[in-house]
């Protein structure tokens, strides 16, 4: 296992030895209440695509419960505003 993680880091010129992880990450700036939206919902369905609840207000740790029910999640969160959209 530490050959591979090894070999991995030596492939990647962000390390210095070794890598653990995938480093796979493209940050988007959240400029408008939609992309914001999209992120967050991302987020929320998660848990659901990967099979570990039916509905993303289930997970635990998440602020589905918060938006999707308007009931208390575990998390103190502030929520953002709601997108409303005109036609």
């Amino acid at each position: 296992m530490l050959e591979l993680m090894e070999l991995a880091g030596k492939e990647n010129s962000n390390n210095g030895n070794f890598q653990l992880w995938q480093q796979h990450n493209h940050p988007i700036a959240l400029t408008t209440p939609q992309i914001t939206h999209q992120k967050l919902d991302y987020l929320h369905l998660n848990p659901v695509a990967s099979g570990f609840v039916e509905k993303p207000e289930d997970w635990l740790y998440s602020s589905a419960k918060d938006y999707y029910t308007g009931k208390k999640g575990m998390l103190d969160i502030i929520l953002i505003e709601p997108l409303i959209v005109t036609v």
